[in-house]
């Protein structure tokens, strides 16, 4: 069934033509690049814990298990490239349609495709953080580091998971050596909120700013059951803003959403870049 046949989708066209519109995004926009999602159609049936902020800070044997599944997951995980559908948003962005995105995603895959206004309320996998010093530093770099210190184990095969890192069991990661802060020595976590975590105030800041300069609320690949993407459904919902769901699967803001559309993002959100007047060429400010 092509994207303009589904049930819904020229009521999500209607909706948001004229609109200013601030789009939340999940992982269910980046699944078609080949990242693995925690909730989605495909991965709600398997079991995944993903590492908790509690045990990440307080637990030396935890922090080692995250960063030896992390050494062979990252090199994969930064091999995603943007699909249609963060191609797509990065149009109806310079079309003026949309003027920012909020997401939940760590992949910056939205920067990939050429999105300018891009508020990362989970961080990004990318960066690295001390929680000792703070200082902030290259991804790629910490890999190198762990690389020389566990010869050979990026080379390991394991199942890709969520999040940039692999499956493997605590007994399998017993022996990973994991560098310091090159800084002061202390202990490394990547740039990202972990579940259990608070996002930074000054990242809710700024999300809120963007979300306060639009009309119209736009989810895309998000089964809204983390609070932090929620809350911006809720007050749209407060304003009586336009809300349009896009996803696979059922969501937690289905009662507030004005339009619900079943469908994959790479093919449903091309359709709609056109169908509100973009074509893949436009760069219109």
């Amino acid at each position: 069934m092509p994207p303009e046949a589904l049930p819904g989708f020229d009521d999500l066209a209607y909706l948001l033509q004229g609109q200013r519109v601030v789009v939340l995004t999940g992982a269910g926009c980046s699944t078609e690049s080949g990242i693995p999602d925690y909730r989605g159609p495909e991965t709600r049936r398997k079991a995944r814990n993903p590492i908790k902020y509690r045990a990440f800070v307080g637990e030396a044997a935890a922090r080692r298990h995250y960063w030896a599944r992390s050494a062979i997951g990252w090199p994969r995980f930064k091999q995603a490239r943007p699909n249609d559908g963060h191609r797509a948003l990065a149009r109806l962005e310079a079309a003026g349609v949309v003027r920012g995105i909020i997401t939940q995603n760590v992949d910056r895959l939205h920067q990939a495709a050429g999105s300018e206004r891009v508020v990362e309320l989970h961080g990004a996998l990318a960066e690295v953080r001390c929680l000792d010093c703070g200082h902030l530093s290259d991804r790629d770099a910490l890999q190198a580091r762990m690389g020389a210190l566990n010869p050979g184990w990026q080379t390991r095969s394991a199942e890709v998971a969520p999040d940039g890192d692999a499956e493997l069991s605590t007994d399998a990661t017993a022996d990973f050596r994991v560098p310091g802060c090159a800084t002061c020595g202390g202990v490394l976590k990547p740039n990202v909120v972990f579940f259990g975590e608070n996002v930074p105030s000054e990242t809710v800041d700024d999300a809120w700013r963007l979300f306060d300069g639009c009309d119209a609320l736009l989810v895309v690949g998000s089964s809204l059951a983390v609070y932090s993407g929620y809350r911006f459904v809720r007050e749209a919902a407060a304003r009586r803003h336009p809300i349009a769901i896009l996803n696979l699967g059922a969501t937690r803001g289905d009662a507030e959403a004005w339009v619900r559309v079943q469908g994959r993002c790479g093919r449903v959100l091309p359709a709609l870049a056109e169908a509100l007047g973009t074509s893949p060429s436009s760069r219109a400010a």
